[in-house]
């Protein structure tokens, strides 16, 4: 397994999943539905932007109201 020591623009599956710790059939469904951060599929794998991932993330955040409390604590 070899592990990629520079950030990288793009995030494959596997590694949004990795980042959100959750499993890449979990990344894959929210994808399918809608609901997860917008991807472009290019040569069979879905590629997924850092900072796309990284805004959808922070608008997550921003929308759940338990994530304001706490950060507000």
């Amino acid at each position: 397994m070899s592990v990629t020591t520079t950030a990288s623009r793009f995030l494959t599956t596997k590694e949004l999943a990795a980042e959100l710790r959750m499993t890449p059939n979990a990344v894959r469904i929210m994808r399918h539905r809608g609901q997860g951060p917008a991807g472009v599929k290019v040569q069979g794998r879905v590629l997924y932007e850092r900072s796309v991932a990284e805004a959808w993330m922070a608008a997550r955040f921003a929308a759940d109201p338990l994530a304001q409390r706490a950060l507000a604590a």
